[in-house]
């Protein structure tokens, strides 16, 4: 079954680390990828897909100006991947989609705003190593080359140098998971990492419902949205540590000191 409705907390975290024991290791090391949504309805749209209009013609005046204006230290290594990275960090509309390694970290995203608690919320799970064993032979060989379930920025550069050889390295839409540059505390704090479609205009969720082995949908049902926020908080698992800065500590006290039945 792709998808399951947890009853509360301790069937939560029974989903959410399901399937983490890892064999060969004799450790319990996931190998999902996770990303909370506040609405169970919302899709896994990138940023660039929401901007609208001819986006997919705009994405490279998007990163070619971007590039242009910013200050040339922001990238360790001139690669469109580094770019992407640090672009869609600051806010630029892009072909790529944020995930944690944390089930957590994902959860706190699905209970961050409470003016959404009266909606289902939901926790999308996706085995990036079975989504790797998809690629075409060349990407494949070079995660083994590594030893690696995931690539880096580095990794990603030497393998295809553009958008456009990207998207000509398979008929099919190919989909990779990368962790970006530790280019700030909140990069490292939200454990994170990224997902890149080959086409600018296919829909995440629309690629995975054609390959149900490699994922898992978990809803949180409106009812237990406060339990788990509050239980997050006393965690540790808050704005506060998720965007170190003053702009994260404003996030975290507002609404920790919101009122439960808002007007």
């Amino acid at each position: 079954m792709n998808e399951v409705r947890v009853k509360g907390w301790n069937d939560l975290q029974n989903e959410l680390f399901e399937d983490s024991w890892s064999p060969e290791l004799g450790r319990f090391r996931s190998r999902y990828a996770y990303r909370g949504l506040s609405d169970a309805n919302y899709r896994l749209e990138t940023t660039l897909i929401r901007l609208q209009g001819p986006y997919r013609e705009l994405e490279r005046h998007l990163l070619r100006n971007f590039r242009k204006y910013a200050h040339r230290s922001v990238v360790q290594k001139d690669s469109v991947w580094h770019w992407l990275s640090v672009a869609q960090h600051y806010g630029l509309p892009t072909r790529l989609l944020d995930w944690t390694y944390s089930p957590l970290i994902a959860l706190h995203f699905a209970t961050a705003n409470i003016e959404k608690f009266n909606i289902d919320g939901v926790i999308w799970a996706v085995n990036y190593v079975r989504v790797h064993q998809l690629l075409p032979k060349e990407l494949r060989h070079a995660l083994d080359r590594e030893g690696a379930n995931v690539f880096t920025v580095e990794m990603l550069s030497e393998s295809i140098d553009s958008l456009e050889k990207l998207s000509g390295l398979s008929k099919e839409v190919i989909v990779i998971l990368f962790e970006p540059p530790s280019i700030d505390d909140r990069i490292v704090n939200q454990f994170a990492f990224f997902s890149l479609m080959s086409d600018s205009a296919s829909v995440m969720d629309d690629w995975l419902r054609t390959h149900p082995e490699v994922w898992r949908r978990i809803v949180i049902p409106a009812a237990i949205k406060w339990e788990i926020r509050d239980k997050l908080d006393q965690a540790n698992i808050t704005e506060r540590v998720l965007f170190p800065g003053l702009d994260g500590l404003g996030s975290w006290l507002k609404r920790h000191y919101s009122p439960k039945a808002l007007e």
